[in-house]
């Protein structure tokens, strides 16, 4: 556990020393590698998910992060949970795996005091299949997997009933009990949101987030049989941080490498078939 916060300027870490020392203190008491400084330069210890998130932090951490004053310690993250706990409990100092509309439900559920920057990019949902190659072809009574958390499932919920599987009531963030109208009976299957792709097996479909989909090694323009649009899409991936760090120079430093023109290159390279697509 952290005593103090990683994020630091290198001025500070120098005043708290002479500090430490007036009053007859050891570095013992405050170890130099807490101070979260590496050679003057500002460490972020930040939460995300492995793909595409991680994968554009290592770019930034390669080809923009020294010049912009800060060096990344990134940890990789396979659940939704986790990354928002240990940045309210201090041991990250930022996380990369949420979009808006999810981030707003867990600040709302738990009481988190966050704050974020604006979207990096998007991952268009997809409907997979291992049985079928269009909705089409999905008999009565076929299981469809959608996410358990709120803002997915509502997401997941909404793409289903764009392609005509059936109809939602007339209510904000749908779950699977405002199915109104369901000509094929279609029987909705909550899992936790990592665990769909792994299930296809055991799904006439799912609605697979587009990280998880990647990780897969499935790509989501070729592969899905019905990708969501990005166009308008409001479900940008974005940086979170404590309500406290908003305006800490080395986070707002990250966030302004994380939306540069180097990064939008990045993404349209290595996602050129619009899996990922840039969000600024």
């Amino acid at each position: 556990m952290r005593t103090t916060r990683p994020v630091r300027l290198a001025a500070l870490a120098a005043v708290t020393t002479l500090a430490l020392a007036a009053c007859g203190d050891t570095a013992e008491e405050e170890p130099a590698a807490a101070t979260g400084e590496s050679g003057g330069i500002a460490t972020i210890v930040i939460g995300a998910s492995p793909t595409p998130h991680a994968e554009i932090l290592e770019f930034v951490q390669e080809n923009l992060a020294e010049d912009a004053g800060f060096t990344l310690d990134i940890i990789e993250y396979t659940d939704y949970v986790q990354p928002n706990v240990q940045l309210a409990e201090g041991e990250l100092d930022a996380n990369f795996f949420q979009h808006l509309p999810y981030f707003e439900a867990e600040v709302a559920e738990k009481g988190y005091d966050f704050a974020h920057f604006d979207g990096v990019h998007i991952e268009p949902y997809g409907i997979y299949s291992e049985t079928v190659t269009s909705l089409d072809e999905l008999p009565d009574g076929a299981q469809v997997g959608v996410p358990n958390d709120p803002s997915n499932q509502a997401r997941a919920l909404e793409l289903l009933e764009s392609e005509g599987l059936f109809t939602l009531a007339d209510v904000e963030d749908p779950t699977i009990f405002d199915v109104a109208d369901n000509p094929k009976d279609i029987e909705l299957v909550e899992l936790e949101a990592a665990q769909l792709v792994r299930s296809l097996q055991d799904l006439d479909a799912a609605v697979v987030n587009g990280n998880y989909a990647l990780e897969a090694d499935l790509n989501p323009a070729e592969d899905a049989i019905v990708l969501e649009s990005g166009e308008g899409n409001p479900f940008a991936n974005l940086v979170a941080v404590r309500s406290e760090d908003v305006e800490d120079p080395a986070l707002v430093a990250l966030d302004e490498a994380l939306r540069s023109d180097e990064v939008r290159a990045f993404i349209e390279e290595r996602w050129p078939a619009g899996e990922v697509v840039p969000a600024f």
